[in-house]
């Protein structure tokens, strides 16, 4: 049953991740002829085109991508659910679409730590000749942009990266304190 719950929550954790990803390359005005952000696009595109049709966007945030997103976040949880009780009809309740909240915030941190991860060691290895790397600069620039203005590159080593690895780890401890153990469980 373990090896069941853990295929389901690695399967939509991931594609929640792309569509994540798909919201904040919009939101960043990434360059969409980039490969990495053309296999994003193609792997939404089919559910979130006919969405766009009926949701309209604010401002730079697609809302239909958004929704997307909660609607998977909440969808993860309840068939989660569903595996759990043995295929016993779970009834629906509110609860799920808190957790589900709660979950997509958490994604999106978690998103940002990696995509930090990797950028910084990429920045050791293809000294900005990689596509990707230039799309998870275009990403992570505007939140390292405010941090090297009060703490800038030091002899040569950028320390950015590393503050807001902390300012992440803060605040997702923040949040658990407020929220309880069941935010260090999703």
């Amino acid at each position: 049953m373990d090896a069941f719950l853990f295929l389901i929550r690695t399967v939509f954790e991931l594609y929640i991740m792309v569509v994540i990803l798909r919201i904040w390359l919009q939101a960043a005005r990434a360059d969409f002829y980039n490969p990495f952000s053309q296999f994003i696009v193609k792997a939404t595109q089919p559910v979130v085109a006919p969405l766009r049709r009926i949701i309209p966007s604010i401002g730079s945030i697609d809302m239909a991508t958004l929704l997307f997103a909660y609607v998977l976040s909440v969808l993860k949880f309840a068939v989660m659910n569903l595996v759990a009780s043995g295929g016993a009809a779970a009834g629906f309740s509110t609860g799920l679409l808190f957790i589900g909240l709660l979950s997509l915030i958490k994604a999106v941190g978690g998103l940002l730590f990696w995509i930090l991860l990797i950028r910084a060691i990429l920045s050791w290895v293809s000294q900005g000749r990689s596509p990707i790397e230039y799309v998870f600069h275009q990403l992570t620039e505007p939140f390292l942009a405010p941090i090297r203005r009060i703490i800038p590159v030091m002899g040569g080593l950028d320390l950015s990266v590393l503050v807001l690895f902390i300012l992440l780890q803060f605040l997702n401890m923040l949040i658990g304190g407020f929220i309880g153990p069941v935010w260090y469980q999703l």
